[in-house]
């Protein structure tokens, strides 16, 4: 049972997780997935290692056996904003109308009030939600909704205010596929700059065996390993989530995942393999 998760990513590239695993309490202190070649770890007991992969090439998957090299391309260890902002013509405050430029201090160009001088912050949008083990086989709902409708999801939605990342991940699996379940440890982190959206995927498991679609899901059906529809998932993050679950699966057990998924510009949804894995470390 997972008992204590936290999480801090930033473009910096700083993440901090602490996780006391179930059976042998092993507490992870500090991690540190810098742009430098090698991550810093302390545990308290054995070493937890990432491992760093990139993969290169548009609708191919990672290759988990190849790492990069240490003379990677700054591409490759540098992270760089490379999403897109809404242009915000009127102040979210009180109405004002907005001019474009670079506040002082800062770098980057942002939408200022020429009324009251608010300047407009855009954040990215975290998505949680569960891959859900049992009798091996994997829970899927098929959406009932746009965007890729009638296509396979895991249970997944935006986080809420007030909730934790864990908290949103079970209220979304409830609300999609009508289940309750246990979650068992982190899976992936996955960040998408070009849509600004952030998954937290979590492993977890049916408290009971009963589930069904939801408001939003047309159907809900356990699929074996062997039989996962990856022709007919929703998201390119839904590919990338499975794709590497059933990599850890074939070789012994699940393990943690970050990487950043680089969508082609101009890629509609629907069009699930044009994209990089870039930056893919794994515990």
């Amino acid at each position: 049972m997972l008992r204590s998760i936290q999480f801090l990513g930033s473009y910096s590239g700083l993440f901090f997780h602490r996780l006391k695993l179930h059976g042998n309490h092993q507490a992870l202190s500090f991690i540190s997935l810098s742009s430098s070649r090698t991550p810093l770890l302390t545990s308290s007991r054995t070493p937890l290692c990432f491992h760093q992969f990139r993969a290169s090439s548009i609708g191919s998957e990672s290759n988990p056996d190849v790492a990069s090299s240490s003379s990677s391309s700054p591409s490759s260890a540098t992270f760089r904003p490379s999403g897109t902002s809404r242009r915000i013509n009127f102040c979210q405050l009180c109405g004002g109308p907005t001019k474009h430029e670079i506040p002082d201090g800062e770098e980057k160009e942002r939408a200022i009030c020429t009324l009251c001088g608010k300047i407009a912050y855009e954040n990215p949008k975290m998505v949680v939600g569960c891959l859900i083990e049992h009798d091996n086989s994997i829970l899927l709902c098929k959406r009932k909704i746009q965007p890729s409708y009638g296509l396979w999801t895991l249970p997944a939605g935006y986080m809420e205010i007030g909730e934790s990342a864990t908290e949103g991940a079970i209220r979304e699996t409830w609300e999609e596929a009508g289940a309750k379940v246990e979650i068992i440890s982190p899976f992936a982190q996955l960040d998408i700059p070009l849509i600004g959206q952030t998954y937290i995927i979590f492993l977890a498991k049916l408290m009971t065996p009963h589930f069904s679609p939801g408001p939003e899901s047309s159907e809900c059906r356990l699929f074996a390993l062997d039989d996962i529809p990856y022709e007919s998932l929703s998201f390119s993050s839904m590919l990338v989530t499975l794709k590497l679950y059933i990599e850890d699966i074939k070789v012994g057990k699940p393990k943690f995942h970050y990487g950043i998924i680089n969508k082609r510009p101009g890629t509609s949804p629907s069009d699930i393999h044009a994209y990089t894995l870039d930056y893919h470390l794994r515990s």
